[in-house]
């Protein structure tokens, strides 16, 4: 550790506080904003993409599991940082320390993204339970996304950040899913601890497709901004700027926080593309497009008990993810205009805030009207794919500017970090996500 953090620290361990300390908590009440946001990465547009990619290349990519998971907890490690120190989220930040040019682009980019996102979550969670009950599949996609609206809009946030807390339970399903079946454990052992490579350019974009799966822009929003909600919400609590003593206490948290929930989402994801490859890969079956399809191929090969499991996963993950989508959406313009923002006001205290958040939802769910789709062009696939190409594009500049607002004292305060393993891989990260964002391209010219 160099001089200058080691006198740094001992300044902050002196410091006399003006305020009680904040109120020690139980390691439940640690997993917050790092739990759902990790849990959130698992939503049905990821189960397709973690579907197709175990059904398609068996064991071999197992091992993406192992290799995203330091990374993810770097970035969105710095990210909650970046919220708890400045008592503002990404937008807010980049709004006050760097150019509009800047920011409205990414904004943009970033709500177009989510937007399209929430609409093949939305349609996913319809089919799934069309699958398990029969009926229209649409009118369920408008029940999920209305009722993800109703939670979203008149439940406080301390009451419904402990729903979604709760709702991580279900991503287990999948894991259970997988012990259904009898699995070759050998095989998937030296798949996730040898990586094995292909020349093709199907195995590549599927690599791809899996990084911009588990490190994605509005994961990044969604975890800053919560770490603000988390200050408002904890009257013994303030943004670090202001009360620098309760740095080594809320970086603990973080960091525990950020671990357990990326490593739910890895651990999960593993189960997910496992799942496919022990059921559907095995016997044949390698073109899975869609959450829903997957568990409808999982029925006449792994039974009955482990489709109900996968498809009431789908339903669960599309309910802990549309909040996380919509939300992120709406942080992101509300930071940026400077309007009030956080699910823990009132309707009446953030207008414009929650007025975005429902536009997302209802445009999300448009997308899957057949008349919609008739008008654009578009498909379930289809939209899938542009999602990704769009977080692909657009988390390579959020993510070079999160490092310099992470490592800038006029941002941070006496808490940049200049230096340092976190700092280390949250340019590693960065640089990967631009490589793959460059693979991305050369595969689309193939």
């Amino acid at each position: 550790m160099s001089e200058k953090r080691v006198l740094l620290n001992a300044r902050i361990e002196h410091l006399k506080p003006e305020t009680d300390p904040p109120v020690k908590r139980s390691w439940l009440e640690r997993l917050g904003p790092g739990l759902i946001t990790g849990a959130s990465d698992d939503d049905p547009s990821g189960i397709a993409t973690y579907s197709q990619a175990g059904a398609a290349h068996g064991y071999s990519l197992l091992w993406t599991m192992l290799f995203s998971f330091p990374l993810m907890c770097a970035i969105q490690e710095i990210s909650a940082r970046i919220g708890r120190v400045t008592g503002r989220g990404i937008a807010g930040n980049i709004r006050r320390h760097y150019s509009r040019w800047l920011l409205y682009p990414v904004v943009f980019l970033l709500v177009l993204a989510n937007t399209i996102n929430l609409g093949v979550d939305i349609g996913a969670m319809g089919s799934a339970l069309q699958l398990l009950i029969g009926g229209p599949a649409l009118v369920y996609a408008i029940g999920f996304s209305s009722l993800c609206l109703v939670l979203e809009v008149f439940i406080p946030y301390q009451r419904y950040s402990k729903y979604l807390k709760w709702m991580t339970v279900v991503l287990f399903s999948y894991v259970a899913a997988v012990f259904m079946v009898e699995v070759p454990w050998r095989q998937v052992a030296l798949g996730t601890l040898m990586p094995t490579f292909s020349r093709t350019g199907e195995y590549w974009a599927t690599f791809i497709a899996i990084l911009g799966t588990t490190i994605s822009p509005y994961l990044f929003f969604w975890q800053a901004s919560q770490e603000t909600e988390e200050i408002r919400d904890h009257s013994d609590e303030e943004a670090l700027k202001k009360e620098p003593w309760q740095a080594r206490a809320q970086f603990g948290r973080i960091r525990f926080d950020t671990i357990a929930g990326m490593f739910i989402s890895n651990i999960i994801a593993f189960f997910i593309i496992l799942a496919a490859a022990v059921t559907l890969h095995a016997r044949g079956i390698t073109d899975i497009q869609t959450a829903s399809q997957a568990a409808e191929a999982l029925r006449p090969v792994a039974g009955r008990f482990a489709f109900t499991l996968f498809a009431l996963g789908i339903i669960g993950t599309g309910l802990l993810a549309v909040p996380v989508l919509a939300g992120s959406a709406a942080y992101a313009i509300g930071e940026a205009r400077r309007w009030r923002t956080g699910l823990d006001r009132k309707p009446a205290e953030a207008k414009g805030f929650y007025a975005v958040l429902s536009i997302a939802t209802v445009l999300g769910l448009a997308i899957n009207f057949p008349v919609v789709q008739r008008h654009l062009h578009v498909t379930p696939i289809k939209a899938l794919f542009v999602c990704a190409v769009i977080n692909g594009v657009v988390a390579v500049p959020i993510m070079v500017v999160v490092m310099l607002m992470v490592g800038n004292p006029k941002v941070m305060g006496r808490f940049a970090l200049r230096s340092g393993i976190l700092r280390a891989i949250g340019w590693v990260a960065t640089v990967v996500m631009f490589l793959a964002a460059v693979g991305m391209f050369v595969t689309l010219k193939r």
